[in-house]
């Protein structure tokens, strides 16, 4: 179902500014400058004024920490030229990752005025948002800082999320909050390993907002466990015979880890298949594929591991696969 966002709309502006840094376009060290339409943005706001630069990175936690629509417009402009043109890239990215029931017409969420459209998604599109976000690590880093100074501490910028302080574990995301949006916000948190993200939408006060989103946190977290399936350099499988090998046989080996949270009372009910070839001719290539274990639970798959050889096995020489054939 389709709801307003409010300043959960920045979780996407910062999405698109994390795919430029990892490209390389852009450079956390840069300075954004402050045109005289970002001074002039409303609501949450670190107070920036015409004429005055700061590094991408400060203004990212500006964005991330205390919710400034100031900096969210100036960061847009630099990066992109024009805010509108920013939009483009926030909704292309949103259609890639699958989010259907998103559309995005601001980079900060404030409220639309009188002809505008609201920036709107679901929580099931927050989700796939959010498993995105998880792959930018500084992301992560800014959304969990409760105060930071900004402006040589000239201002101590407050993070509105204050799940931070309340569960343990947590570690990030946003909250937005206006009228007809009410109280949103997307969360995380991991303990032993096993992370979770949740989504609320127009909650009738923070407290409300904040308590579902903990108690959805603690009944997940007690259900789940992050199980490791297998660990890299495992041994699986019946041995591969290797006849022309120096080496005429070998066991393959798991070439990556790989977890899994599966409900606690499931975990003896996983399995696996394996996949591997009874025999190979010639030699092997240390870290060669040769065949793959899949991890299933009631009909759905979990993960799929390759299985390769743990070493190089040359293939013996023409004399010496005769002197082998006739036991020499």
């Amino acid at each position: 179902m389709k709801h307003p966002l409010a300043s959960v709309t920045k979780l996407m502006t910062a999405c698109v500014v994390m795919e430029k840094l990892e490209s390389g376009a852009h450079q956390l060290t840069e300075n954004v400058p402050v045109s005289a339409a970002s001074s002039k943005m409303g609501g949450s706001q670190v107070y920036l004024k015409q004429g005055e630069t700061f590094t991408l990175e400060e203004m990212m936690k500006a964005i991330m920490v205390a919710s400034g629509n100031d900096a969210a417009h100036a960061v847009a402009e630099h990066l992109a030229g024009t805010q509108e043109a920013f939009v483009e890239e926030m909704n292309k990215k949103a259609k890639s990752l699958g989010m259907n029931d998103s559309e995005f017409h601001s980079v900060h969420g404030l409220p639309p005025a009188e002809g505008q459209i609201a920036d709107v998604s679901s929580c099931h599109d927050l989700m796939l948002l959010a498993r995105e976000l998880l792959k930018y690590p500084k992301l992560l880093e800014w959304t969990s800082i409760q105060t930071e100074p900004f402006r040589d501490g000239a201002f101590i910028m407050n993070n509105h999320n204050r799940i931070l302080g309340k569960l343990s574990g947590a570690d990030g995301f946003k909250t937005g909050f206006y009228s007809n949006a009410g109280f949103n916000v997307v969360a995380t948190a991991k303990r032993d390993g096993l992370r979770l993200i949740v989504a609320v939408l127009g909650s009738p006060s923070a407290r409300i907002r904040d308590g579902v989103a903990i108690e959805k946190f603690k009944k997940h977290m007690a259900k789940y466990s992050m199980a490791p399936l297998v660990k890299k350099g495992q041994a699986l499988g019946e041995a591969v015979s290797l006849p022309q090998g120096e080496t005429q046989s070998f066991q393959a080996v798991a070439a990556d880890d790989i977890f899994y949270p599966v409900l606690r009372e499931k975990l003896s009910a996983v399995k696996k298949e394996i996949h591997l070839p009874r025999e190979l001719q010639g030699g092997v290539e240390e870290g060669q594929k040769i065949g793959d274990i899949v991890f299933v639970l009631e009909n759905e798959t979990l993960g799929t591991v390759d299985l390769v050889a743990p070493a190089r096995i040359q293939k013996l020489g023409f004399f010496k696969r005769v002197l082998r054939r006739v036991g020499l």
